[in-house]
Formats: C-alpha cells, structure tokens, sequence
C-alpha cells in the first residue's frame, strides 16, 4: 500500500513539474523587446503557436469577427515602461492584455487592462484601456510560428501565417 501511494504522488509530482516548465508546451514562450527612440521600452510576451497545416481563421484563430488573445495559452502581455501614443491614440505605462479582432484586412488591436489572464475566454471589452484598427498586409513570408517584432522606430509586427499585421507606438 505505502509503495503505491508513493508512486501515486511520485507521478502526480513529476506531473505537476512538467507543467510548470512553459518551453515544453506545444505553443512555447516567446518575448519581443526594443527600447525605442523615445526612449520607452515595450516588451511582448506571448506563447508561439505554430501553424502546421492548418488554415487560420478555419482550423486556428483569429476567427472572423472573434476576440483573440494574439498568441496561445495565457493573454499577450504588451508592456510599456512609459506613457506612449499607439497609432496616435494616447496609451498610459504599464501592461495590458494584447487582444485582436481579424475583420478580412481590417484588424482591431485591443490593449486591456486585465493581462493575467487565460486566453480571451474572461475577456471584457469594459475592461479596454486602447482600441485601434489597422490594416493586415500579406506577409512578404509565410510565419509557421506566431512572431512579434518590434523595431526602434516603434513599429510592432505581428506576423502569424501569411498575414502580417503592424501598428506604431511612439
């Protein structure tokens, strides 16, 4: 009896440990971070699905019309260590959940004020601190894997299969 009770609680701890350890999920951690010109550091951390044979807004998100979380398992966190302008609109330093809405090549980018939490399904559209719409572009390559870059001028891209969605944060 005492063998299987330690081997039950043997197992259920190496489970508990595996789980823990985000780089072995199917949709691993990833960041993206640059200080831009005016001096504000905006940092993107997100977990990378990959596309792998599936078509995105059928097999994957973005869904038409739905709310995303801008990457897999928990929220998008976008950071910004000072008060920014994103796509002129006025976005205060801190961090917010980064969400999405693909509408064709119409996307709204939606900055919350609720980051820590699982994917969009508790998203609340009271909770927005910034929307903003911006056009997507087919992507010059396809992006297997969900990235983020950011470029010292304060151009954010969102590259995710052959869709490349940017905006500017300044």
């Amino acid at each position: 009896m005492k063998q299987v009770l330690f081997s039950a609680v043997l197992f259920l701890s190496l489970v508990a440990c595996g789980q823990a350890d985000k780089s072995k999920r199917p949709s691993p951690p990833a960041m993206a971070k640059e200080t831009i010109k005016s001096g504000a550091v905006i940092s993107i951390d997100y977990s990378q699905p990959s596309v792998k044979g599936r078509t995105i807004g059928k097999d994957l998100e973005p869904m038409e019309g739905k709310v995303w979380r801008a990457g897999a398992n928990e929220a998008t966190v976008f950071e910004v260590s000072k008060d920014v302008q994103v796509e002129d609109k006025a976005l205060p330093a801190g961090k917010y959940g980064l969400f999405t809405i693909m509408n064709g090549d119409e996307w709204t980018i939606i900055f919350s004020k609720t980051w820590n939490q699982w994917g969009a399904f508790s998203y609340k559209e009271a909770d927005d601190a910034l929307r903003v719409k911006v056009k997507a572009e087919k992507a010059k390559t396809f992006a297997e894997k969900l990235t983020y870059t950011i470029d010292k001028s304060g151009k954010v891209s969102l590259m995710w299969g052959d869709k490349q969605v940017e905006f500017k944060v300044k």
